[in-house]
């Protein structure tokens, strides 16, 4: 009696919710930043709220976050990151959101941020720099 229940539970959990799988229904990209709020120094070991001004460009963006990457010591580049929906019915907004995210000081030596602004003609990223020294 065992064995059928088993068997029958599983064939039912395998075969019972068949779904359309039509693929993803959404995709990530960056964001393009307008403009951004940063103390004009920061002290060590003390920890900001960085608040960001985006631009959400229709009514399928769905804001996600910031993506943070490190390419040298007290270097960050950081882009808003988007849930695009493919549909067919956006609506465009040009909306400008705010947003912030938090950020540790932890180096004694004066931080670049680098907010992804979009891309230029030729494709290329294009970004808003800001240098903040360390008291």
């Amino acid at each position: 009696m065992y064995l059928i229940l088993c068997v029958t539970t599983l064939s039912m959990s395998l075969g019972s919710c068949e779904l359309s799988d039509d693929g993803e229904n959404f995709h990530y990209e960056p964001l393009q930043i307008t403009s951004v709020e940063l103390p004009e120094s920061f002290d060590l070991y003390d920890v900001y709220d960085i608040k960001v001004t985006l631009l959400r460009p229709d009514d399928c963006t769905i804001i996600d976050g910031f993506n943070v990457k490190k390419p040298a010591l007290t270097t960050r580049n950081i882009a808003a990151i988007g849930i695009i929906l493919e549909r067919d019915d956006c609506k465009t907004l040009d909306q400008e959101i705010e947003d912030s995210f938090r950020f540790e000081v932890i180096y004694d030596k004066p931080y670049l941020f680098r907010f992804y602004t979009g891309d230029d003609e030729n494709g290329e990223a294009q970004y808003l720099e800001v240098e903040v020294p360390v008291n």
